[in-house]
């Protein structure tokens, strides 16, 4: 039966499974090589801990934009895939975990590493991080449990689904020689559209004078649309933290970061007394993405599009809800527009000047907290130059992955690189009808997590993004406690050759934490970290590591070599550890909950 999960991997065109090896998910390997020796495509990663090869997963998914899988033995194998299934499942990422389970026959005997529901019970562990949740009991369970699954995974809001499989499962001599299912016919997204509720929205917009779009991380098969949209309408638009790495820094429309590490510009663009609509498209409303939940957003000026009814039901003094396939709304809005030629309303087009003439002027680097540190030649080195430094040294192509604690706030507010993603890309953004079309990846150039985010995700996110697009340099920005905590996953990317550069920002603590404390009066306890030299913990697993002090160090590296070598390198960059990250809206959510 192992056989005929393989088959189906195999037809769902997914490339990598990360996992690591154990009895009870013996015979899934075996299944594994058989199909390598006839000829296919499906490899492995073994990664040095479950819970990286989770996260890898979740990096192959997001690049890829198809499932990603990863595999574990039984018992503990499965409790450590615990914490990064769970952060798929609050970032609505899909993916498929398979997990092994000793024979059948000895459940309830102690049998070792055993977790059905008469040991230590993994199912019931996972039954509350997953979409779809169930042990495999007979070989012919496993098509239709399987199909299931994958439906779950793959359907609005996405997540992780799990399958608990006994050995003997995988064992058993398969009846079929081939999948019965035609898994992209299955899976194909539905183009979800009401026509009426459409026409509702536009009759809405059609009488704002002035709209600000808030762009979400669901936005990333629909944002070409979305940049032609708000260019036919003069409207600025704003991100989530998780929304920033769908659009260009650059963009003249673009005022900032709204949420975690985000910008002024971005809430005094929701703020502007004459704004009539705020339509925040593919975004959960949590707390990282709304700023703490400030009214800024949520009032009832909002319009809240989005595919998942549980994002929907987050936002009950909006003024109005549309579900649906976001690509399909705003391919219907641009179509009704020229369709009615009101792109060329006086009113709308004296607004398109006007945002025009100010786009002129409109700089980057005035959304910045601190433009000052952003070009700071100060030994040690301020995080926000190194934000700089990285946007500028690395080609358009990077992929950047930024992780918990002080990494994401850095990256989410100094993080520019120069990105060409002004609009829809064949008419230049927006005067004329879009043609359907698909990027290689949704995922957009910055990659984090919001929800659930745990410490040392970009590590493995990092090398799943590597997996899945060898051809793109993969930049994963983590702090000295995710590196000590997970940065053993480097060894992955030294084996499988990756090009991934891991900026580890060393300031001997536990950024966010001792930043966090000061803050909010608390006391100074538990963030330190003993001196470490991460360069020679790179060279030791076989990586390339470098010492950075300076601004001056970055620019003498040869970063073509870098991005063109066959394997990891690692910047120890020993940054000014009193820079203050941008988290005034988390420190406020902390301070109302104490109170």
């Amino acid at each position: 039966m192992a056989d005929l999960l393989v088959a189906y991997l195999e037809q769902l065109g997914v490339e990598y499974v990360f996992g690591v090896p154990g009895g009870a998910i013996e015979p899934l390997y075996n299944a594994i090589a058989r199909n390598l020796r006839r000829g296919g495509n499906l490899n492995h990663i073994v990664a040095r801990h479950e819970a990286g090869a989770a996260f890898m997963a979740d990096g192959y998914a997001r690049e890829t934009g198809k499932i990603g899988v990863c595999i574990s033995t039984s018992g503990p194998g499965a409790t450590n895939m615990l914490t990064a299934v769970a952060t798929a499942y609050g970032n609505n990422v899909p993916m498929l975990v398979i997990t092994g389970q000793p024979a059948l026959p000895s459940f309830g005997k102690h049998t070792l590493q055993e977790s059905a529901c008469t040991g230590i019970d993994v199912l019931g562990m996972f039954r509350h991080c997953t979409r779809y949740n169930s042990l495999v009991s007979h070989p012919q369970q496993l098509e239709w449990k399987l199909i299931t699954a994958l439906q779950h995974a793959t359907r609005s809001p996405a997540g992780p689904v799990h399958l608990s499989v006994p050995v003997d499962v995988f064992r058993a001599p398969s009846t079929q020689s081939k999948p019965n299912y035609d898994m992209g016919s299955l899976l194909r997204p539905a183009s979800l559209v009401d026509s009426g509720a459409i026409e509702n929205l536009r009759d809405m917009l059609s009488g704002a004078r002035n709209v600000v779009i808030l762009v979400g991380g669901g936005c990333g098969d629909s944002i070409h649309s979305i940049l032609q949209f708000a260019k036919l309408k003069g409207a600025t638009f704003v991100t989530t933290p998780d929304g920033k790495g769908l659009v260009s820094p650059q963009h003249p429309l673009y005022r900032g970061v709204f949420g975690f590490g985000g910008h002024a510009s971005a809430e005094a663009a929701l703020n502007d007394p004459s704004v009539d609509l705020i339509v925040a498209v593919g975004t959960s409303m949590g707390e990282w993405n709304t700023g703490g939940w400030n009214a800024s957003l949520l009032n009832d000026r909002l319009v809240h599009i989005d595919e998942s009814e549980e994002h929907l039901a987050r936002t009950p003094m909006a003024r109005y809800h549309l579900r649906g396939s976001l690509r399909a709304i705003f391919d219907r809005l641009i179509d009704r527009i020229h369709q009615a030629g009101s792109h060329t309303d006086p009113t709308v087009e004296r607004r398109r000047m006007a945002r025009d003439k100010a786009a002129k002027h409109w700089n980057p680097e005035d959304m910045l907290d601190a433009p000052e540190a952003f070009h700071s030649d100060a030994n040690p080195l301020t995080p926000q130059r190194l934000m700089k430094e990285l946007g500028e040294l690395f080609p358009h192509s990077t992929r950047y992955l930024a992780d918990a604690g002080n990494s994401v706030a850095w990256a989410t507010h100094y993080l520019q690189p120069q990105c060409r993603r002004m609009g829809e890309r064949r008419f230049g953004g927006g005067d004329r009808p879009r043609e359907m079309g698909k990027r290689q990846s949704a995922g957009g150039w910055l990659r984090l997590t919001t929800h659930f985010a745990p410490m040392g995700w970009a590590i493995g996110a990092a090398i799943g993004t590597a997996a899945g697009n060898p051809s793109a340099p993969v930049v994963c920005i983590t702090g000295d406690g995710s590196f000590l905590m997970s940065g053993q996953e480097l060894s992955v990317a030294v084996a499988e050759q990756q090009c991934v550069i891991f900026v580890v920002l060393n300031d001997r603590a536990l950024g966010m934490v001792k930043h966090g404390q000061r803050l909010g009066g608390a006391e100074q306890i538990g963030y330190a970290l003993p001196p470490t030299d991460f360069a020679a913990m790179s060279r030791a697993q076989g990586g390339r590591g470098y010492t950075i002090r300076s601004a001056a160090d970055l620019q003498a590296l040869d970063i073509k070599s870098i991005c063109n070598y066959p394997g990891p390198t690692l910047l120890d960059v020993y940054i000014d550890p009193e820079q203050v990250p941008p988290m005034g809206s988390r420190l406020r959510v902390l301070l109302d909950e104490g109170q």
